[in-house]
């Protein structure tokens, strides 16, 4: 009897149209999701490497938004507060110091500070003295000689104009007698002759009057000149006498006192120096890029104690030490109370307002290829692009090209691009 296969029918079992729909869904869901996962990261890899070779942390840069606006330039500066007179006081002679006054005191002006005992000028200006009186003897002298000189002439002159009125009375009268048969003609031709002799005398009388009064008013003048001389040496003396007595110069505060009390100070020694209290001005140091912009007359602006003060540029020094120049500012208006010598106050020069200008923050991106390039933000990427910079200020700079209102610039930590002509940041 033959032997019947048997076939898998036994192993098989029904299933529901529900679950046999799902297994082909299960089947394809993982690598589904995989392929999904991979196309996502070649999409960011591939975005990465079209928006740049590099990647910065957006943490690590600043951006600023290019905007317009009013572009107020100014510089902003710590400055020490100095004595715009503060004259320092010098010994006019050698000898012994005696101060009357000590550092920090209060002075009224002409109150006596110091003075100087110097034997020396003092025997010089009595000796001065000496000669100027007899100079002035001698020039005394000189004009009377003179007076009398001019009174001798006159009476030379005077008896000359005597003697020829006396003979030309002679000449009438030898004339009459000779017209009346009396007299010979020898005697008139005599007394022709007298009244030309005197005329003469005359005439030299009144030329002598004149050369002799000038040549008595030169010497009388040059004793004069003489004694004028000597009078402005003992006036000079004199002076420098009175100057060994230190006066001040004006109401204000004894500063710096360099002598010592009874020593004996050199000739233009300096002895002590006199604070005005009631002009101050303010030194700054302003940066060389900053000092071709600068001129006396600038207004400025000082803060002390957090109250602003009205001010000017009164000085600005012509040389540059250490890449900073030093201005000086006066106040304008009226001063803080109760300033002193080297106190610090904060300083504020308004040099120009430009009116809607196109503007964008300042930052480090300046000193990098010397201002001619930006990176300007496109997305998450910063582009490298070639602009034009104006004037500064101490927050903002001027745009003259390249870039347009609204656009995103990295204004620092762009040094780390390295001349990147693109960069991603995120």
């Amino acid at each position: 009897m033959p032997q019947m296969i048997r076939d898998t029918s036994a192993q098989d079992r029904p299933l529901s149209h529900t679950q046999a729909a799902a297994r082909p869904w299960k089947r394809w869901a993982l690598p589904v999701a995989g392929g999904v996962v991979l196309l996502l990261c070649i999409v960011f890899a591939a975005r990465g490497w079209l928006s740049g070779s590099q990647s910065f942390d957006e943490a690590r840069v600043r951006i600023a938004e290019v905007k317009r606006g009013d572009l107020v330039r100014d510089i902003a500066a710590d400055g020490r507060v100095i004595a715009s007179n503060s004259p320092t006081l010098y010994a006019i002679a050698g000898g012994v110091v005696t101060l009357k006054v000590v550092a920090g005191d209060q002075v009224k002006k002409g109150q006596v500070l110091a003075e100087i005992d110097s034997p020396e000028l003092r025997s010089k200006l009595a000796q001065e003295q000496a000669t100027l009186a007899g100079l002035e003897a001698e020039a005394s002298r000189a004009a009377l000689d003179a007076t009398v000189t001019r009174a001798n002439a006159r009476k030379m002159l005077d008896q000359a104009g005597v003697d020829r009125t006396a003979a030309e009375r002679d000449l009438e009268r030898y004339q009459r007698g000779f017209d009346g048969g009396a007299v010979p003609q020898i005697d008139v031709a005599k007394a022709k002759d007298e009244l030309r002799k005197t005329e003469i005398a005359l005439d030299h009388a009144k030329r002598d009057e004149g050369l002799q009064g000038q040549s008595a008013t030169l010497d009388a003048r040059n004793k004069h000149l003489l004694a004028d001389r000597q009078r402005a040496i003992v006036a000079e003396v004199q002076r420098q006498v009175d100057a060994l007595t230190l006066r001040s110069p004006f109401d204000g505060q004894v500063g710096q006192v360099q002598a010592v009390q009874r020593s004996n100070v050199a000739l233009n020694a300096p002895v002590m120096s006199v604070v005005d209290l009631s002009q101050f001005e303010v030194e700054i140091k302003v940066p060389e890029s900053f000092a071709r912009d600068l001129a006396i007359g600038m207004p400025a602006q000082l803060t002390s104690n957090g109250q602003p003060y009205a001010g000017e540029i009164s000085a600005v020094s012509p040389e540059v030490v250490n890449g900073e120049v030093n201005a000086r500012i006066r106040f304008s208006d009226k001063q803080p109370p109760g300033l002193r010598q080297s106190q610090r106050l904060s300083a504020r020069v308004l040099m120009d307002t430009r009116k809607n200008v196109l503007m964008v923050e300042r930052g480090p991106f300046l000193e990098q290829s010397g201002g001619r390039y930006a990176y300007v933000m496109d997305g998450s990427s910063a582009v490298r692009k070639p602009v034009q910079l104006g004037v500064s200020s101490l927050s903002a700079i001027e745009v003259l090209g390249g870039l347009q209102p609204g656009d995103r610039v990295v204004v620092s930590g762009s040094d780390q691009f390295g001349d990147a002509e693109r960069v991603s940041i995120h």
